[in-house]
């Protein structure tokens, strides 16, 4: 769960303005360039697009997934990309095992990271429409007593702070290792005591400062409230309402990877090889990292967030209002990033990291939607970039 200030809210690791280990990644990765398997062509909803696309050469989305795999050493990269008349194209490149070399599966489902965030933020604000929870009530209110630190007091720290990482709590993430988070199941709880075991990085309200701690708290209020567990709560009030039928919140204990995936790679110790991180606990994201979707159900997702399908108007206007994180560019709301576009206006989404997969994108008001996703952490700074190059060329296209 990386925050957004050098590509997106990465989902597992890079907090405020430095890399940070979080929820899936404990080292800063190291990206090695390797010789990987056939490009696959793009897919198209139109029959005839293939045909059209070989005698044209590969669009400039293909172009950049292949770049992804050729020169940023990532082992495949996958991309959906909706325009605003609802035509959907699908993109693969590389290889989706390292060991057998089998093709990357069409959309496949992919550990999306801090992406969660935004669903775990959509259900704090239905909550908040029907009047069960205020944005600007302190966390003591729903948990009372329960948050306390060196200079943390959740008499203090309002829930609007939660979501928006201005509550100036501390990272839990950066304490844990990769095979420990591998491995481990961990209780919400264990999260933020880890986390309340250290001094507060701000005064709440003070700065922005990216924080899974931050979305552990607001999955409890979301518990305490509704009296249901969080997954509970997230398939019922999202995934189900709008048929998004290749994304689930991982059950406790549950490592595996339910649909055709390719494999998720990490390079732990960070100087070692890339090893094979597909299945692993990821109780430890919960819900600030945990659920596994697809490039086009986060498509799907982010198009109906926007056309107001899941938030009314109000809570979805909170949503939107934003604070600068640096000078990145980035603007982050509660749970929902904006991004401008190299062809004008900007893009809504979030993003995220956990050890083996990277997930980018979003859509814009007009309808255009993109999602692309690499099997492992970018932590070269032109890897990066090519993957928010890819996300813009897929928009703007």
């Amino acid at each position: 769960m990386r925050s957004p200030t050098e590509q997106s809210p990465r989902s597992t690791t890079r907090q405020g303005d430095r890399r940070r280990r979080a929820v899936s990644v404990a080292a800063a990765l190291a990206v090695g360039v390797m010789t990987l398997g056939v490009l696959a062509p793009p897919a198209a909803s139109d029959p005839a697009a293939p045909a059209a696309a070989a005698a044209a050469g590969p669009d400039a989305v293909q172009r950049a997934l292949n770049t992804l795999v050729r020169d940023d050493g990532m082992p495949a990269a996958l991309a959906s990309v909706k325009d605003r008349n609802g035509r959907a194209r699908t993109y693969t490149a590389g290889v989706g095992d390292l060991t057998t070399g089998a093709k990357v599966p069409r959309d496949g489902q992919v550990r999306i990271g801090s992406n969660t965030k935004a669903f775990t933020a959509v259900v704090v604000l239905q909550l908040v429409g029907e009047g069960k929870i205020d944005l600007d009530a302190f966390v003591d209110t729903y948990l009372p007593g329960l948050v306390r630190g060196e200079g943390i007091d959740g008499s203090r720290i309002t829930v609007r702070q939660l979501l928006q990482h201005t509550s100036g709590l501390p990272e839990y993430g950066v304490h844990l290792d990769d095979d420990e988070i591998r491995n481990r199941y961990f209780e919400p709880r264990e999260l933020l005591d880890l986390a309340l075991e250290h001094p507060a990085d701000a005064e709440p309200g003070e700065t922005w400062g990216y924080s899974n701690t931050n979305y552990v708290l607001a999955g409890l209020i979301i518990q305490k409230v509704t009296g249901r567990p969080l997954a509970e709560e997230m398939d019922r009030r999202i995934i189900k309402r709008i048929g998004l039928r290749h994304t689930y919140f991982p059950a406790p204990g549950e490592m595996t990877v339910r649909e055709p995936h390719p494999r998720g790679y990490h390079r732990s110790p960070e100087d070692g090889p890339l090893r094979d991180f597909t299945e692993m606990d990821p109780s430890a994201g919960w819900a600030a990292g945990q659920l596994i979707s697809t490039n086009s159900d986060l498509n799907r997702f982010f198009t109906a967030l926007l056309a107001g399908r899941l938030l009314p108007a109000a809570q979805l206007a909170e949503m939107r209002t934003t604070v600068p994180v640096g000078t990145s560019g980035l603007r982050y709301g509660l749970g929902l990033t904006s991004r401008t576009l190299s062809c004008g206006g900007v893009y809504w989404g979030h993003g995220g990291d956990i050890a083996g997969y990277e997930t980018r994108g979003g859509a814009t008001d007009d309808g255009r939607a993109a999602n692309v996703a690499v099997t492992s952490i970018p932590t070269d700074e032109a890897a990066v970039r090519h993957v928010s190059e890819a996300v813009d060329r897929a928009l703007c296209g």
